[in-house]
């Protein structure tokens, strides 16, 4: 009959594996020991380390006024806001919006320069048929009519929600 093969697995000790890997490190790993040397005098240098040290000693309070400045309708919404916003500006091409915010303030600049002379309802209805004008007119009037169309639906949203 067979005999059974006696298995026995030697103890580990983990302390010495550790003990044994940590002795290699400095030569395995001595460029990247110096630079992470250097960049922990860099930041208590500069006051970081400082700063992170107090930070964790008040964690538990730092945390809990910020969930309690955070928790409320109004940041709720803000926060809602800024992740809508920022679909909308991703959606925009930069030079259309850099046309845009350019405009602003030569427009601003010419709307409150002093004038030598007083402004005359025929100089500016001329300078409402420009074709400039017209074109920034129609810009304004479609954005008009696409957000009375939203209104329109919102509105109709809302009523079916309050007849639920």
């Amino acid at each position: 009959m067979a005999q059974p093969i006696r298995f026995t697995v030697p103890p580990s000790y983990p302390r010495v594996v550790l003990r044994e890997r940590l002795e290699r490190a400095p030569d395995e790993h001595a460029e990247a020991v110096l630079a992470a040397y250097d960049v922990l005098q860099a930041l208590h240098d500069r006051g970081i380390l400082d700063v992170a040290q107090s930070a964790l000693a008040a964690s538990d309070e730092l945390l809990e006024k910020v969930v309690d400045g955070v928790n409320t309708p109004g940041s709720i919404r803000a926060l809602r806001n800024l992740l809508f916003w920022q679909g909308i500006l991703g959606s925009i091409e930069p030079k259309w919006f850099k046309g845009l915010v350019e405009a602003i303030p030569e427009g601003l600049e010419v709307a409150t320069a002093e004038r030598d002379e007083p402004i005359r309802i025929w100089t500016l209805l001329r300078r409402a048929l420009s074709r400039d004008s017209l074109r920034g007119l129609a810009a304004g009037v479609d954005f008009l009519e696409r957000f009375g169309r939203h209104l329109h639906t919102l509105e109709g949203e809302n009523g079916e929600a309050r007849t639920k």
